[in-house]
């Protein structure tokens, strides 16, 4: 099991170019993160080679986040944009070594049925999949609460999952968020034991606060355990909100000289 710092979420305190020294000062040998918002795609680049980090993740252009979009591809008026970015993304992806894009769907729409949008999510998916098929790349679809992401169309870890048997590709996977899940449906052990083949990456934070691991209900040395007994092997991207003044300091959970490498659950300060 490896951890890797999402940048976009965590180093609040600074501007997000300057998040990646930043990760790497902490001790961390990755990084995950959501599409730049107005940042130079090659300044960001250069920060994550600076840096020394391998880009474990990043999401493809989901519209304005901090305004409330959650993903562009479920909406005819706005799935060209998404398409304008999947080749954009997927040439940074290849120039850092990146073989994981997390793709998200997108709200709900009035004007529209649930059957017609999840048509459209699938025919977007299936495309984008294809062009990443080349590279080697896979496309990651996540399940989001609901509560803080509006109207999201996939909300369960079933949905998402019957959606990616759905498209039909062998590089199309499903993201696994404790945080989000937990929020939505409990069952975290069980879930994860049913869906462990389809999983390719997996994010925490605690619940109900989005903290880190420690300071919330979820009991995560059983959690990472059992991750470790399904023998998952690929990142775990702490994505969460620090309940600390310094971002550095939320990682007491997690031996600074572990944070580079593989780590077992019993060597974590949970």
């Amino acid at each position: 099991m490896r951890f890797c710092a999402n940048v976009s979420i965590l180093f609040k305190e600074v501007p997000f170019l300057e998040r990646f020294g930043r990760a790497k000062e902490a001790g961390f040998s990755a990084v995950e993160f959501w599409w730049p918002s107005g940042e130079d795609l090659g300044e960001v680049e250069a920060a994550i080679e600076d840096a020394g980090l391998e880009a474990a993740l990043f999401n493809f252009d989901a519209g304005d986040m901090p305004g409330g979009d959650r993903g562009l591809l479920s909406n005819p008026d706005r799935m060209s944009q998404f398409r304008e970015n999947v080749p954009v993304a997927l040439e940074l992806a290849e120039r850092l070594g990146c073989s994981k894009l997390n793709a998200l769907v997108g709200h709900r729409l009035e004007s529209m049925s649930r059957e017609e949008q999840m048509d459209l999510v699938r025919e977007n998916i299936g495309w984008a999949a294809d062009q990443a098929t080349g590279q080697g790349a896979r496309i990651m679809i996540e399940a989001c609460n609901t509560f803080e992401n509006g109207p999201y169309l996939l909300h369960t870890t079933e949905e998402a999952a019957k959606f990616v048997e759905s498209v039909g590709r062998e590089n199309v996977k499903l993201q696994y968020d404790v945080y989000h899940m937990q929020r939505m449906e409990g069952n975290l052990v069980e879930t994860l034991r049913k869906h462990i083949e389809e999983i390719a990456h997996v994010q925490v934070a605690d619940s109900p606060g989005r903290g880190e691991p420690g300071t919330g209900e979820i009991h995560y040395p059983y959690v990472f355990g059992v991750l470790e007994e399904l023998g998952y092997d690929g990142y775990v991207g702490l994505e969460y909100n620090p309940t600390t003044e310094r971002t550095e300091d939320s990682f007491a959970w997690i031996p600074k000289e572990l944070r580079g490498g593989d780590m077992r659950a019993k060597e974590l300060n949970l």
